[in-house]
């Protein structure tokens, strides 16, 4: 009895280790898809953000910057490899520290980079950088862009003060689709 009773259990363990590396699998494809979104997100709003002329860096290239953990793995590269925003090309690079993120058009912040949020943010108000983070409180410490994951969609929050104090123009097309925010930007 107790061997035909192992018998039947064997074929159930297999399909609860199916089951459990679907989950895994189909978590794993989320977040996949949920970073794809955001690489293109990076990408488009370089169409939609207008950078003051005679920016320090390469005149010829758009710097897509990420700081903290790259949850991007290469799908960042990928997304942006061989295009082009007003005959711009794209580079991607990573970043460590506030001075080397004044370099880059757009900075991505990963959630990795909380505890130093409101430093960096504070180091960066008005070099003329696209903040773009996806951690609750980002736009409160004075990020501009924040992707908010919000029952599995990615919304997008554009804090309006912190966007002109970096000096930055947003294009109406873009404020469309986002949840306007019009919080202070913190005192450095």
């Amino acid at each position: 009895m107790a061997l035909l009773g192992l018998r039947n259990l064997a074929p159930r363990l297999a399909v609860a280790a199916l089951a459990v590396a679907a989950v895994h699998a189909n978590a794993q494809e989320s977040v996949t898809d949920e970073y794809h979104v955001k690489a293109a997100f990076l990408y488009n709003f370089a169409k939609f953000v207008e950078w003051p002329p005679g920016l320090p860096g390469a005149p010829s290239s758009i710097a897509i910057c990420v700081l903290g953990q790259n949850p991007f793995g290469g799908m960042l590269e990928d997304t942006v490899s061989g295009k082009n925003v007003d005959a711009k090309t794209f580079v991607v690079r990573r970043v460590s520290d506030g001075k080397a993120a004044a370099l880059c058009q757009i900075l991505f912040v990963s959630s990795s980079e909380r505890m130093r949020l409101a430093a960096l943010l504070g180091e960066l108000r008005t070099a003329h950088v696209l903040t773009v983070g996806e951690s609750d409180g980002f736009i409160e410490e004075g990020g501009i862009v924040n992707l908010k994951l919000d029952s599995g969609k990615i919304q997008i929050q554009i804090n309006i003060n912190a966007a002109d104090q970096a000096g930055l123009r947003i294009s109406s097309k873009l404020l469309s689709l986002a949840q306007i925010i019009r919080k202070p930007v913190p005192a450095k």
